[in-house]
């Protein structure tokens, strides 16, 4: 998903479809978060102006992210659609809120910022469904309390003192 200027300036009027599936596993070593990510299926469609290009894709695809709660896989498919504009010349000039790119070293690159979106698409949190994902009920040095064995349990510490009142 490589460029150059003069290849794009070739396409200007036939235009550029893209169909394809594209390997971002090295999103692992970007985000610790991401255990697994499956290739992911970009559509799009480049539309030249005369001093830039804008990619409208549709990025599609799986990965596979710790659970919040219990660190268990989660599955998470994503969907996103992204537009990227890039200049051709450094001295064209375009409004201050417009996200416009530069093209650097004459080729234009479009999997970093593949990459980028699919990164935007992480949730701040996510949850397994199922028993396959619940928690376990101890583990080393720790419980997890629910509200039944919260009423039951008494604490080790004070023991001794539940035997105060009792009648001898």
């Amino acid at each position: 998903m490589k460029w150059t200027v003069q290849q794009l300036n070739a396409l200007k009027t036939k235009g550029i479809k893209i169909d394809e599936m594209v390997d971002v596993s090295d999103l692992k070593e970007m985000d610790r978060e991401i255990r697994d990510v499956s290739l992911v299926h970009v559509m799009g469609e480049a539309t030249f102006s005369n001093h830039s290009v804008t990619f409208l894709l549709k990025i599609s695809g799986d990965m596979v992210l710790p659970c919040s709660r219990t660190l268990a896989d989660v599955k998470l498919s994503f969907q996103t659609e992204t537009s990227e504009t890039f200049k051709f010349h450094d001295w064209i000039g375009f409004d201050g809120d417009d996200d416009v790119h530069d093209i650097e070293n004459d080729t234009l690159d479009l999997l970093p910022y593949i990459k980028q979106a699919i990164l935007l698409e992480i949730p701040l949190q996510i949850f397994s469904e199922g028993l396959e994902g619940e928690a376990p009920p101890s583990g080393n040095d720790w419980e997890l309390l629910t509200e039944e064995n919260k009423k039951e349990r008494i604490d080790p510490r004070l023991a001794d003192l539940a035997k105060f009142f009792d009648d001898k």
